[in-house]
């Protein structure tokens, strides 16, 4: 996993811009993880040179278009640390709170952070949709990213309301979201972001080719939002 994480660094012209044992922490946490997967549904990924490519190359893509030195981060539904703990590790100036409803996932992610030395980094166990309302977490954050594979007006109206103005919103897609992206025009604008270009990349060592779709908050998400889960589910924006 090392190589292959290393060389696709390189491949996506970050290797002089994250430190220089990211791909060692990268290979250690893949380790990790797959180890874990054994006795804990973490992953459906779990030959080392797909973890690498597919789970940490991919993160690292967010790089390529984001600026996250100093920022403040908020990982929406992290699941096993994707994309939170990668850039943590890419990026060890930001500071990185990694959300989830599954408190398991949770506390194995507190284990690797122990095991890679980090630090700025929390987990948080709640639902989004709830923890929103949180005036500690509200609308402060400069960052909010989320690879879950919900439709974008719903993932949307889950990450918006965390994002501060000025900030922005990162969401891992595929690249058949543009009608997707079109469709969450409405719910964006409601939410208060604005659409910014999206950003397609092809994972090094592969023929994938995936999207980061974009958002910048350019005004204050209304108080009513988010709203109940179901809600959101069967009424989307």
């Amino acid at each position: 996993m090392r190589a292959l994480i290393k060389q696709g660094l390189i491949d996506m012209n970050l290797s002089t811009r994250v430190p220089g044992n990211a791909a060692e922490h990268l290979s250690r946490y893949g380790q990790i993880l797959l180890e874990k997967n054994q006795v804990m549904n973490l992953t459906a990924i779990t030959e080392p040179d797909q973890v690498a490519q597919l789970h940490m190359l991919d993160c690292a893509a967010l790089l390529q278009c984001c600026d996250f030195q100093g920022k403040r981060l908020l990982d929406v539904g992290t699941g096993a640390g994707f994309p939170g703990m990668v850039l943590k590790i890419l990026v060890p100036s930001l500071d990185v709170t990694l959300l989830d409803s599954l408190n398991k996932r949770l506390d194995w992610l507190n284990e690797v952070s122990t095991a890679l030395a980090l630090r700025d980094i929390r987990t948080v166990h709640a639902r989004a949709e709830e923890k929103a309302a949180d005036e500690q977490f509200r609308e402060s954050f400069d960052f909010v990213t989320s690879r879950a594979v919900a439709d974008l007006r719903m993932l949307c109206e889950l990450c918006l309301p965390y994002v501060k103005v000025g900030g922005e919103m990162a969401a891992m897609k595929s690249t058949q979201s543009t009608e997707e992206l079109s469709d969450a025009g409405r719910a964006v604008s409601i939410l208060g972001g604005q659409i910014l270009p999206a950003f397609d990349y092809t994972i090094p060592g592969t023929n994938i080719t995936h999207r980061i779709v974009r958002i910048k908050k350019i005004a204050p998400t209304p108080a009513k939002y988010p709203r109940r889960f179901a809600q959101i589910k069967k009424n989307p924006l």
